[in-house]
């Protein structure tokens, strides 16, 4: 049946054109109904018809996680089925099976599946090595982002281009829906504040799916010495940038509930406070408090030891006061198409020892505020009180530069 399978694609599709630097494979669509919107999303994964006969012959290489799955089942299992030669698995943050806490060490070893190694590019191996690549013919990157600049699957991206840019490798790219696609928007990453959470000159929302910010970092020379990444892209099917998606599965253990998803743009800067995010708790970025805020918010939480989730929270075994979102209307996002900065402006006004909200002296799980920014001047203007409209238009023109810029390189309305 494998062999079946292989012959008779490729007379039904032919063979694919070998383009170079990028070519974005048009999905595969009902020719009976030409009414797009009616027609259901379909991931570029989901696609096997379009990418299936390209593989065939090749030692593969995937860069996936937990969220890689065509239908419901692993994007690897189902191609070792189809008869695909998976030769190595790249591992990035939370490991491939997505139950590693952020920012834990993840170590290499062998999928007990299928007996593929699995590489991990989390730690010291942040990009494939000649070594790891040698025995591939291409890579596939297919993980579900979220469209932040401080999430790190768009780093695990940056990395394994570079490396198919230096050893000559194809990146073939599983394309996914970003759910936060409609914000772009927050300052534009400062080159000093350049780290592990803050790669590229970008705002913290960046609107692309993966596939157009690997454009977007070809097209802009953003690799080093301005190498391009041969690249191939599956487009998804039947998506625009307003088009709204339940992720099937959580991208990481804190991003649980498609509510965190939306709100973790806006919360995540909290990270970089003495205000809980709700990590150590069953619905993180999703509250907000701290024990010093009792009397002034009813509300409460307490953070908890949680294996795979967050094992030593800020404000462990303790209450948390502040505000609960969990109801929050994020339509309300949809509608400003803005970052919500209402919630740290309250609560940096609320808190009573003012010269402790952005200390991170006081504990290990507190961030760097300016680097989550990307910019010394919103916590500047936060303990200034400046106003909203203030703090937007210290953005400019740098937010207006980057929309302009991006659209050279979408894939999607």
């Amino acid at each position: 049946m494998k062999l079946g399978f292989f012959a008779l694609l490729p007379l039904v599709l032919g063979s694919l054109p070998a383009l170079h630097p990028a070519a974005v494979l048009q999905p595969v669509t009902s020719t009976t109904d030409t009414a797009t919107a009616r027609q259901p999303l379909m991931t570029g994964a989901d696609q096997v018809s379009a990418y299936l006969p390209y593989l065939k012959g090749k030692r593969i290489g995937m860069v996936v996680n937990q969220t890689s799955i065509i239908g419901r089942k692993p994007s690897v299992d189902s191609l070792v089925s189809l008869g695909v030669n998976i030769v190595s698995i790249f591992g990035p943050e939370h490991g491939f099976r997505g139950n590693a806490s952020n920012g834990a060490k993840v170590d290499d070893s062998v999928d007990p599946k299928t007996g593929i190694p699995i590489i991990s590019l989390y730690g010291k191996n942040k990009k494939p090595s000649k070594e790891q690549l040698a025995n591939i013919d291409l890579l596939i990157y297919d993980i579900q982002d979220v469209g932040c600049r401080f999430y790190t699957y768009i780093n695990t991206l940056d990395h394994v281009m570079e490396a198919c840019a230096e050893h000559n490798k194809e990146l073939l790219i599983l394309d996914r829906p970003n759910p936060n696609g409609f914000i772009v928007d927050g300052p534009i990453l400062e080159d000093h504040l350049h780290s592990g959470i803050g790669m590229h000159r970008i705002p913290i929302t960046h609107g692309m799916t993966i596939g157009e910010f690997a454009q977007l970092i070809n097209g802009e020379g953003w690799l080093p010495n301005r190498q391009r990444c041969p690249l191939r892209i599956i487009k998804v099917a039947n998506y625009t940038h307003d088009t709204p998606y339940v992720l099937p599965v959580a991208p990481s253990p804190n991003l649980n509930t498609l509510q965190s998803i939306l709100l973790y743009p806006s919360i995540c800067l909290f990270e970089g406070t003495i205000i809980s995010q709700g990590r150590g708790t069953y619905i993180p970025f999703t509250v907000l408090g701290a024990p010093a805020l009792k009397g002034i918010y009813d509300f409460s939480f307490r953070p908890i030891s949680i294996k795979g989730m967050k094992e030593a929270p800020l404000h462990q075994d303790t209450d948390c006061y502040g505000i609960d979102l969990r109801t929050y209307d994020t339509n309300q996002l949809r509608k400003t198409r803005q970052l919500n900065l209402q919630w740290l402006m309250e609560l940096y006004k609320a808190y009573p020892d003012k010269a402790r909200f952005f200390d991170m002296s006081q504990s290990k799980e507190i961030g760097n505020f300016d680097k989550l920014a990307g910019t010394e001047k919103l916590k500047q203007q936060i303990i200034a009180g400046k106003s909203e409209k203030e703090i937007r238009q210290s953005w400019e023109p740098g937010l207006s530069a980057y929309k302009q810029m991006r659209k050279k390189y979408l894939i999607y309305p």
